[in-house]
């Protein structure tokens, strides 16, 4: 077939089994399979979870060729197929019988001690108080001040994030087909001295959101967590989030429907 298959999985049981069924599946219809990754591949297959799912896309640094999710994993929200449908999953990707579903990421621009750094996720960043303190900032959307949030910190969700910490901590559902990322407060205070929303707030693709940290509270170091990858800073001078230009490409075959496997997952 000349297509090149890169496969990456987890080490449980499961997708070690799943993985051998695969490659000598793609095997007998001639196509190129390699579990180390390749940048000219035309196809990588993840075998786990969500979790697996990230852990591929931040390990190969978003690549740029569709990926398609086999599950052994739990929720598998990301996932595409179940291990007892390989046949289909060969039959559909030979036949050309599927869509790529693109999926936007969000970016954190951090400036801190005179130096800028940045990261990506395509579920969320999250800005919180480092050694569990507190977090106070000054918020910005699209340049205007809008409030002095106080609480243990910020989530910003892409649409394809929605449905994981976002969901957890009572932010909605988002259609991928929509652009906005989703503003959700963590544990935000809400008293006669603190003021912040308690409900989270939907920005369009052209606005980004700004936190500068409060001077005249308690000093205290930033934590960044980015799709689960945690990092601090001192002296934090501003913050930038918006959406970022990095996509990442899902095989989708005719049978997939969002709203659907929203239903299957949650309810």
């Amino acid at each position: 077939m000349n297509r090149k298959i890169c496969i990456f999985a987890n080490e449980t049981s499961s997708s070690v089994n799943t993985v051998k069924k695969l490659i000598r599946k793609l095997d007998n219809v001639g196509f190129s399979v390699s579990e180390k990754f390749c940048e000219d591949a035309d196809l990588l297959v993840v075998v786990g979870g969500d979790g697996t799912f990230i852990e591929a896309i931040h390990k190969f640094n978003f690549p740029k060729m569709p990926i398609i999710g086999i599950n052994t994993g739990h929720l598998g929200f990301f996932q595409e197929i179940m291990p007892d449908r390989l046949d289909d999953f060969i039959f559909n990707y030979t036949n050309d019988r599927y869509s790529v579903q693109t999926l936007s990421t969000v970016r954190i621009h951090i400036k801190a001690d005179g130096k800028e750094f940045s990261h990506t996720g395509l579920n969320e960043v999250v800005i919180t108080g480092a050694s569990s303190y507190s977090v106070h900032l000054n918020i910005s959307i699209g340049d205007r001040f809008i409030e002095r949030f106080s609480g243990d910190g910020l989530l910003i969700s892409t649409p394809a994030g929605s449905t994981a910490y976002n969901y957890s901590l009572g932010g909605s559902i988002v259609d991928p087909r929509l652009n906005v990322l989703q503003v959700t407060p963590i544990a935000p205070m809400n008293t006669t001295a603190y003021r912040s929303f308690t409900s989270s707030i939907l920005l369009p693709s052209d606005l980004s959101l700004g936190a500068v940290p409060d001077v005249s509270a308690r000093p205290s170091g930033i934590r960044i967590v980015y799709d689960g990858y945690s990092c601090e800073y001192d002296n934090v001078e501003e913050m930038t989030v918006s959406f970022s230009d990095i996509k990442v490409h899902l095989m989708r075959f005719e049978s997939y429907d969002f709203w659907r496997k929203v239903k299957s997952k949650f309810l």
